[in-house]
């Protein structure tokens, strides 16, 4: 099912369809783009694995976020009705048949991928009967590895169904007792402990999932007991944390509710293999499976753990390896952020340019004595954060040491928890935010004294300090010591952690309170220009795009003749090229190898007057009523012509003119890819080819200039 399409309600077009795509079928869509690229011919087989194990941990985290706030909004009877006019009820419908039509493609794609590796001497085995050698070490390593962890349990009145957290796997076995003939149906719960999946000894890797080898060896875990059949089950639950307006302590509210997660409703029960109806049955009465999605395979369940077959040491089968390059702006000051920062505005693209200076920023800011303070925002900062060491070392050289800790990052909390108790013993002054927002912005601000004075520099960024996702995730790192910018970053933590909402903003625009209006400022002026005949266009870069209020904005604009081409790597419920609504937008997804992440947003700005440049932002903060209304974030101008050109003449740029990793988003809500094209362009093999936008140096091989921009509508 195209997300959207032939759905109802919304805002009526004459035809009878909303004015709006559907959040959910939308992301639905964004899957079906990630798993098509596990059918990608250009991309080496284990790199196709990948795409295929992250299309399988989306669709998790998917179920076990939006489709359990939905069957909760079904349970508690609330008819709150969608962007497009669907219920509840008509959404979930919905949702479970292109989960299912989605499910049925990664088992094809798998079962591909399967015949393919094992071509290439990498093989993935089940039941099939192998050597003596081999069958021995495998019942070696199940008596020594698998057997002392592992509890078999009966399941009747003297022994209670055990519970199954959250993503737990397990096995039921039906058997007889040989003894008294009597049936016996026994349950296997996997630890989360064991490795998904365990290699055999060998030059040629062979693997076998842990399940597998459990069944193949039941005979030694049930001895005086005929086995008859066997099915393996998965459960994925409801993991959503809701906020409660009184919770008084909000750091022991997490750490209750953490432990909540993983006893919330079954919202998915996956079961794999010819499971006995008796114990299919079992587990839909115990698990009170309520509006829940039964999904049955023949195939793999848990599909995102083929992650670790995608780490076997086959180079051939991955992409060639890429280091990124370290800013030579930078490098020409001998290392000093500083001095380099001091002299102009920086601005860097990772993972093109390594994070590492973002890191070295904050280590020289530690270690320099002139420093006297830093104030830091942490979204996400991951399990192995050299920005948490920076702090601490910082804090511990006496420096006045601010951090902002949010800890409702979904899935980061208890890492963030962590975090903040070790800032918290370093002398850190840690805070936690607002109750009713999160805190998104990715900001750092280091208060240095020169001369007689002070100087601010800061970093804003569109991602977040996260060492692991830099390496895969494109964002924009923004470096200056514009005094403006400062006072305004200053002011952005003072409201923070002080809630003294600021009267006036010098440069920077904060959400929930101005960042909506200044959008909607720029495009208003986009409209005027158009009216007056001069030149009128929007670009805009983001990951998703659902508020529709800010929609409305952009379909009169298009109406008003201004044209928009926006580049929306995930879910888009504007519905382009419809006449009279929207003709005038464009929309295209980028899915490739790395994620696109990158916000930001460009107006032309009347550029046929003299002197006059496009207005260009970059933003922590996605089009979604939760960015602009409930979230903490920055919308940054980019007043430095150096910058300012650099991300609208290369990186935007680069993505309306990308053919290779796009896709189209049509007015019925169908993506399809971009054809062969006269002039094919790869926007990442471009920017991992050519000189980095903070100097130059090129990385892997020479590639093609991008062009300066052309005030056409031809930019994609």
């Amino acid at each position: 099912m195209s997300a959207g399409a032939d759905q109802q309600g919304g805002g009526e077009l004459p035809d009878g369809e909303s004015r709006y795509f559907n959040r959910e079928l939308s992301w639905l869509a964004f899957n079906q783009r990630v798993l098509a690229e596990a059918g990608n011919l250009e991309y080496p087989l284990l790199e196709r694995l990948r795409f295929l194990s992250i299309s399988g941990s989306n669709l998790d985290e998917f179920v076990m976020v939006r489709v359990a706030g939905l069957a909760g909004q079904v349970r508690r009877q609330i008819e709150e009705i969608s962007i497009d006019g669907l219920t509840p009820s008509q959404q979930l419908a919905a949702i479970h048949q292109t989960v299912l039509e989605l499910e049925t493609a990664q088992q094809d794609s798998w079962q591909e991928l399967k015949g393919l590796l094992a071509r290439e001497g990498l093989t993935i085995i089940g039941n099939e009967r192998l050597d003596a050698r081999r069958e021995r070490w495998m019942k070696d390593y199940f008596l020594e590895h698998l057997m002392p962890v592992i509890t078999p349990q009966a399941i009747d009145p003297a022994h209670p169904f055990p519970f199954v957290a959250n993503q737990g796997m397990g096995i039921l076995f039906s058997l007889t007792r040989v003894a008294d003939n009597a049936p016996v149906m026994e349950m296997v719960l996997i630890p989360s402990a064991l490795p998904r999946f365990v290699r055999l000894p060998g030059d040629e890797a062979v693997y076998i999932s842990v399940e597998d080898l459990l069944c193949r060896h039941a005979e030694l875990l049930f001895p005086g007991f005929r086995l008859h059949g066997h099915g393996v089950f998965r459960v994925l639950r409801d993991s959503d944390i809701e906020i409660e307006e009184d919770a008084e302590d909000l750091v022991r509210y997490y750490r209750s509710a953490i432990q909540r997660r993983r006893r919330g409703q079954v919202i998915v029960l996956q079961l794999q293999g010819e499971i006995d109806p008796a114990a299919e049955d079992l587990l839909r009465n115990q698990l009170g499976l309520d509006r829940a999605l039964v999904i049955k395979t023949g195939g793999l369940i848990g599909i995102n753990g083929l992650s670790a077959i995608v780490d076997e040491d086959r180079p051939e089968l991955k992409f060639e390896p890429y280091s990124p390059r370290y800013p030579e702006r930078i490098l020409e000051h001998d290392g000093d952020c500083f001095a380099a920062i001091r002299e102009k505005d920086i601005v860097i693209q990772h993972p093109y340019e390594t994070f590492e200076v973002v890191i070295d920023f904050l280590r020289q800011a530690a270690a320099d004595p002139d420093v006297v303070a830093i104030k830091q925002t942490l979204y996400r900062a991951g399990k192995q954060s050299a920005v948490i060491s920076a702090l601490i070392a910082a804090a511990e050289a006496g420096k006045s040491v601010t951090a902002v800790v949010e800890l409702k990052a979904r899935f980061d909390e208890e890492q963030n928890l962590l975090w903040a108790s070790q800032l918290e013993r370093a002398g850190v002054q840690v805070i936690y935010g607002f109750v009713d927002w999160k805190t998104h912005a990715k900001v750092s601000l280091v208060v240095r004294r020169e001369g007689e004075g002070y100087r601010t520099y800061c970093h804003f960024g569109t991602g977040n300090y996260h060492p692991v996702t830099a390496r895969i995730y494109t964002d924009l790192s923004y470096f200056t010591a514009d005094p403006k910018m400062a006072h305004d970053a200053s002011r952005l933590f003072n409201f923070i952690t002080g809630y003294v909402e600021p009267k006036k903003m010098e440069m920077l625009a904060i959400s929930p309170i101005g960042l909506r209006e200044k959008l909607y400022e720029c495009i208003d002026a986009e409209i005027a220009n158009a009216r007056q005949g001069k030149p009128a266009m929007i670009w805009a870069k983001m990951n998703s795009l659902t508020d529709p209020d800010l929609i409305d904005r952009l379909y009169a604009a298009s109406q008003a003749g201004v044209l928009v081409t926006l580049v929306v790597r995930g879910i888009c419920c504007l519905r382009p090229g419809v006449a009279g609504l929207s003709e005038n937008i464009t929309v295209k997804s980028i899915i490739g190898r790395f994620l696109e992440h990158s916000r930001i947003w460009a107006f032309a700005s009347g550029l046929e007057l003299p002197n006059r440049r496009a207005r260009v932002f970059i933003t922590s903060a996605d089009g979604m009523s939760r960015n602009l209304d409930r979230r903490v974030e920055l919308l940054v101008p980019l007043r430095n012509r150096t910058v300012h050109d650099q991300v609208l003449g290369q990186v935007m740029l680069a993505n309306l003119l990308d053919t290779e990793q796009s896709w189209i988003l049509g007015p019925d809500g169908i993506y399809r890819r971009v054809g062969p094209s006269d002039n094919p362009f790869n926007l990442h093999r471009y920017f991992m080819t050519n000189p980095s936008l903070s100097g130059r140096g090129a990385s892997l091989a020479s590639g093609r200039k991008v062009p300066k921009l052309s005030l056409r509508r031809g930019n994609i």
